[in-house]
């Protein structure tokens, strides 16, 4: 028997990959949205900070950035538009941490994990399965239309 199939394939690993990737947002989103102050100082990392940052604002976007991305993991390949807006607001969540709380909360351990580890490593898994998500599309509309 052939393992390699002669079209793209959706694996089931990648409804997972989404499942995990909008529920780990949805929860570390939500410790932004409920523990604001404290989160903020313990990013702060000993550091007195001064200004009021609008975390929030960050975690109600990043729940609604994560409930896309899980929301996509139910129909991936009709629903690729998801994945693609999931990534738009993991890049924006993580361009708004540099700009926003960065600058006052200082480069630390802390705010490395939250860039590094909360957002950017993130946006490797979620590109592949959004490639392999348009790449299956096309298949289907290309031989569909026969």
């Amino acid at each position: 028997m052939d393992q390699n199939p002669s079209f793209p394939v959706f694996p089931m690993s990648f409804r997972g990959i989404l499942l995990l990737t909008g529920m780990y947002t949805i929860a570390w989103s939500a410790i932004f949205r409920l523990m604001g102050g404290s989160i903020v100082n313990w990013f702060a990392d000993g550091n007195l900070i001064e200004a009021s940052l609008p975390v929030t604002y960050y975690g109600g976007f990043g729940i609604l950035v994560g409930l896309l991305i899980f929301f996509s993991a139910f129909y991936p390949i009709s629903w690729v538009y998801l994945i693609i807006a999931g990534i738009t607001g993991k890049i924006i969540l993580a361009i708004w941490f540099f700009l926003g709380f960065l600058p006052d909360l200082g480069w630390n351990k802390r705010t490395a994990f939250q860039l590094i580890f909360n957002e950017i490593i993130w946006l490797i898994p979620l590109i592949v399965v959004f490639l392999r998500g348009c790449q299956v599309k096309s298949y289907l509309a290309q031989n569909t239309e026969k």
